[in-house]
């Protein structure tokens, strides 16, 4: 406008330039970054010790685990998710071990009253849980070969390695964990009601384990030994095949019995006498006191070798056991 009343227009004033890339303008996460994922791979592969900047410079370098990187944990939780199969049933949380978290005993009741008139009040009485922090912690080979290649072929095999062993140690703890230095599991748990059964399972056996059920969320869980080579191939007295058989996206068979999925694991997983039970698994909480998982090296005192760990601190416990039905042998 200036220059069209022939007036010598002035240059604005020099301003602080702005990076208008979204990516710059949030904030990075240290254990993120490329070099920190460099130098967690020479710290797993060589031994080399985490730089400085990475770690609390309190304590000895060689005294502190080391952080696994932020995007390499999360896959490693993705993994232990898809080969799970009780895992990603159960309820998961976060709190802080040692903290008293409230938890509801009993479930409110809906009633049906006349018009205009009210409902007593349901109080739902609270009762409280305190998580604890027991180590889990898997020893994690890496071959030389993967040393040689680069970071995403390195994190491919690390997240492997690490979420198949924790899935299996997680797992069997859930459903058979003393509850002394390791969460309690669900079979130590009192069952409102036990099925005694003789050497196999029978058609009568499963109808009164689903008699006692009133839990329309509860599944049945047995080993896949148990599953198929006694349940399986079982008929009603129609001579209709009493296992129904679905399909997953991939492909995968989903089974179930009297409309309840049916989840099996491995028989090491299973405790002695027990060969079947009907639980409600959102009854039980594992809780991940740590936020994280970090690694660490340690030597064996009986090989002399240097062993790499990851490390977890894991509790959990049911919450409920009201849906608890189990199916046992007569010892």
């Amino acid at each position: 406008l200036e220059a069209l009343n022939n007036v010598v227009p002035q240059m604005p004033q020099q301003t602080k330039a702005v990076s208008l890339d979204p990516v710059a303008a949030v904030e990075t996460d240290m254990f993120d970054s490329m070099e920190y994922k460099t130098a967690f791979m020479n710290h797993v592969m060589k031994g080399a010790a985490i730089p400085a900047k990475f770690t609390n410079e309190v304590t000895k370098t060689t005294d502190v685990g080391a952080v696994i990187p932020t995007t390499t944990l999360q896959k490693i939780y993705e993994k232990m998710e898809n080969i799970g199969t009780i895992l990603p049933l159960v309820t998961q949380t976060y709190y802080k071990g040692g903290v008293s978290v409230p938890v509801a005993n009993l479930r409110p009741v809906a009633t049906w009253v006349a018009e205009g008139a009210g409902s007593t009040v349901q109080k739902l009485p609270l009762g409280s849980i305190v998580f604890g922090y027991h180590k889990l912690r898997c020893a994690v080979g890496m071959t030389y070969e993967v040393s040689v290649m680069a970071y995403p072929v390195f994190e491919r095999y690390f997240v492997n390695a690490v979420a198949e062993a924790m899935v299996k140690a997680k797992e069997i703890a859930i459903l058979n964990g003393s509850g002394s230095g390791q969460p309690k599991g669900i079979f130590k748990e009192t069952p409102v009601e036990t099925i005694d059964v003789g050497e196999t399972l029978t058609l009568a056996n499963l109808v009164a384990a689903e008699a006692a059920e009133e839990d329309e969320n509860a599944v049945w869980i047995m080993s896949r030994k148990t599953f198929v080579s006694q349940v399986f191939g079982m008929t009603d007295g129609n001579k209709h095949p009493l296992v129904k058989t679905n399909f997953d996206i991939a492909g995968r068979p989903e089974y179930n019995i009297f409309g309840r999925r049916v989840v099996t694991v491995p028989a090491e997983y299973m405790p002695a006498g027990i060969v079947g039970a009907l639980y409600n698994l959102r009854d039980y909480v594992l809780n991940n006191a740590a936020g994280g998982m970090y690694t660490k090296w340690y030597e064996d005192n009986e090989t002399d070798d240097q062993v790499l760990k990851a490390v977890d601190l894991v509790d959990g416990r049911a919450i409920l056991a009201d849906s608890l039905v189990t199916l046992a042998t007569g010892a």
